[in-house]
């Protein structure tokens, strides 16, 4: 078992609840499997990484048990799984591995959900210049979600070196190489917070007021390009004993220069990650493909999403099971717009295969909860206002993940 983080003297006595109710339950020894033929779930679930798996890199003491419940005597799931992060730094192999690794059983890169797997949807950006920042493996990320043409953020600042004048270490006096010359950007794409913000910030910028073309004048033009951007997380819960920025506070950085420049909103085409209602529409046909992967063929009516944040996980499962709610009102129609998705063309979609009638939302206390503040930040995407209050309200709160396993077990009177 991964060594604790330091927790709060709170949340350690929830911490010590969970491991009574392990040992109780959950243990390998303590574990019974059953000799009668096992219910077939109409249920599937969605979890949160950071602040319910682990905490930075160390496994959550319940995880293991937890999931252990999920699998059948083989060791293979036997309820359908999908893991939805707002990480944007590394391809989707690599994450299923790395939770197949702290988990200790086998996690497909089918069942995880980037903050940036969404942006497949948007077919018709897949041909443009686009411009990526974050960190990380970024061309290999845009490249396997389709997009053809790119640029990373170092390419550009190494082809025009005079832009990145911040660090004085790194200032160059030399003229751009023509040999060097990058094409006029088309979209911009922002996969997670780069490491020197910076350079990107200034970059970015660059590029939104020349409209793509940095070799010319600024003119500030409006439109401006297009933006896809992922992950909205103001702050996230890592080793630290409180929570660190997240790309939502780079975004909004972002967006604060721009509008001071300008005297105009940033408009995002795409906004996607949680809690946008286009990842949790992704994530409900990822669940209906790994039942059928797993032999399930009856529909999958019920969604579960387990998170630590109520203004990404709670508020997006409540605002997707809100979209549930109008498109089967509307008799399932594909024309029910989603936020967060200006730039998805709703037509071009199939939404035969979405069958959820419910979707709940499981606050669990293990990451960014806090029991004296109730919630350490209030942030929420311009994009997303107004925010109704009981849309970032969870439909129950458990002290850990295994409280919430079995919770949902109890629910769904699921053994």
């Amino acid at each position: 078992m991964a060594a604790l983080i330091p927790f709060s003297q709170g949340m350690r006595r929830e911490m010590r609840k969970c491991f009574q109710l392990w040992t109780k339950i959950g243990s390998p020894k303590s574990r019974r499997f059953s000799t009668k033929v096992q219910q077939i779930p109409n249920f599937g679930l969605l979890f949160d990484i950071d602040g319910v798996i682990v905490r930075g890199r160390d496994v959550l003491p319940t995880a293991p048990a937890a999931f252990r419940k999920l699998l059948d005597k083989h060791g293979r799931f036997r309820v359908p799984t999908v893991f939805v992060t707002n990480a944007g730094n590394a391809l989707r192999n690599e994450k299923a591995e790395q939770l197949s690794h702290w988990l200790n059983l086998e996690i497909d890169e089918d069942q995880v959900i980037m903050a940036h797997s969404p942006l497949k949807l948007f077919g018709h950006f897949m041909s443009k210049h686009m411009l990526v920042s974050g960190q990380g493996p970024v061309y290999e990320i845009a490249y396997n979600l389709g997009f053809r043409n790119i640029t990373t953020m170092e390419v550009l600042r190494q082809a025009y070196p005079q832009l990145d004048c911040v660090d004085q270490k790194r200032r160059s006096l030399q003229p751009p190489s023509v040999k060097h010359r990058v094409a006029p950007i088309e979209g911009l794409m922002l996969f997670g917070e780069p490491v020197r913000w910076e350079t990107s910030l200034q970059l970015l910028l660059d590029v939104l007021m020349t409209g793509g073309d940095v070799e010319s004048s600024p003119t500030c033009p409006h439109p401006h390009l297009p933006v896809l951007a992922c992950n909205m997380d103001l702050q996230f819960m890592a080793e630290a004993h409180m929570p660190r920025f997240g790309h939502g506070s780079f975004l909004l950085c972002l967006e604060s220069l721009y509008k001071k420049i300008t005297g105009r909103d940033l408009i995002y085409t795409a906004l996607v990650g949680k809690p946008s209602e286009i990842t949790y529409y992704h994530a409900e046909t990822m669940v209906q493909q790994h039942a059928r992967a797993i032999g399930i063929t009856h529909p999958i009516t019920t969604l579960y999403a387990i998170g630590d944040n109520v203004h990404t996980d709670i508020f997006g499962m409540n605002l997707y099971s809100s979209y549930v709610q109008r498109r089967r009102r509307g008799g399932g129609s594909q024309r029910v717009a989603m936020q967060g998705a200006r730039g998805l063309d709703i037509s071009s979609q199939d939404f035969h295969g979405l069958t959820a009638e419910h979707c709940y939302s499981i606050l669990v206390k293990t990451g960014v909860y806090d029991e004296h503040g109730g919630h350490l930040l209030d942030h929420c995407p311009r994009d997303f206002l107004p925010v109704e209050a009981k849309l970032q309200q969870p439909s129950t709160t458990v002290p850990c993940i295994l409280h919430a396993i079995n919770t949902i077990f109890d629910q769904e009177k699921f053994e």
